[in-house]
């Protein structure tokens, strides 16, 4: 997730001043909703780690660490708290409850998987680990995919940077790894609220009938 007011350039000087602390920090931050470019921060340190300026597997547990730890935050936060502000949110948006509470059962079957999954795509990243504590997945299973899916996404970000940024500009990486996240997000949001169209419009329709 990145902003825009930061330049990449600031970003990469972050980097290599602060080196992995500033990798562990900025997507653990991230992975807690405040707006800082986390993913972006990873990569430039993959890119340095590239140029020798860092050592590769420190980026790579630097960028793991922070991302589990951000998942186990993320995580007791929903599970704590996640539920009633949830039900607010839903007053405010003329949402029913059973309607809410049909969505967290259909979370949590998938609840596996998108919190695997959710640690390559922006804001899935910020969202399923507080889904999975809402939806009381067992800790011990929420761990195993928060520290799968960090182990995973931070393998390739850092790999990815660590060679590619050997041939390609930082700011052309950073630009294909943004795409390749936007499209990936439109994909889940169709594949999410296209069955929840259907469902309603059938409802709907039955009511009519």
């Amino acid at each position: 997730m990145s902003l825009e007011f930061v330049s990449l350039e600031k970003i990469q000087e972050i980097a290599h001043h602060y080196g992995y602390w500033a990798v562990f920090l900025g997507i653990l931050l991230e992975n807690l909703g405040l707006p800082l470019p986390g993913e972006t921060i990873t990569i430039a340190g993959g890119f340095l780690a590239g140029s020798k300026e860092l050592n590769y597997w420190f980026v790579l547990l630097s960028a793991i660490a922070g991302a589990v730890l951000g998942g186990i935050c993320g995580y007791w936060i929903g599970r704590k708290g996640g539920w009633p502000l949830l039900l607010t949110i839903g007053k405010v948006f003329r949402v029913r409850e059973e309607r809410l509470l049909k969505l967290k059962a259909q979370f949590s079957e998938n609840a596996g998987k998108a919190v695997f999954l959710g640690r390559f795509l922006a804001l899935l990243r910020i969202f399923a680990s507080p889904l999975a504590g809402i939806a009381e997945m067992p800790f011990l299973k929420f761990m195993a995919y928060n520290l799968a899916g960090a182990a995973a996404w931070a393998s390739v970000m850092v790999t990815l940077s660590f060679f590619a940024g050997r041939i390609v500009p930082l700011d052309q990486l950073v630009s294909w790894v943004t795409k390749f996240g936007i499209v990936a997000l439109i994909l889940v949001f169709a594949w999410i609220a296209v069955p929840i169209w259907l469902e309603s419009r059938e409802a709907k329709r039955e009511i009519g009938e």
